[in-house]
């Protein structure tokens, strides 16, 4: 796996909160930040806003804009699930 280096700049006193925290759980702090980029990610890619977009790369600028315009005036009742079919083949 091909691995690259992120440098990031963090106010020192939560830095520290970080470091003792991460020791707490016998972590390091790149473990620490991993999983919370792991976790923060995971829960980013399930919401509805990211699913109905994820695959729009090969709309024109001006699609991508009217496609966005319409998902961000959806309400969340818009985007409960209302009922499903399972349809066997």
């Amino acid at each position: 796996m091909e691995t690259e280096t992120l440098s990031m700049e963090w106010d020192a006193e939560s830095l520290e909160e970080i470091r003792r925290t991460a020791r707490v759980f016998n972590m390091t702090v790149t473990e620490f930040f991993k999983e919370a980029a792991e976790a923060k990610l995971a829960e980013l890619k399930n919401h509805p806003f990211h699913r109905l977009t994820q695959d729009i790369e090969d709309a024109s600028e001006e699609e991508t804009e009217e496609i966005l315009k319409e998902i961000s005036g959806l309400s969340d009742d818009d985007l409960a699930v209302s009922s499903s079919e399972v349809i066997t083949v």
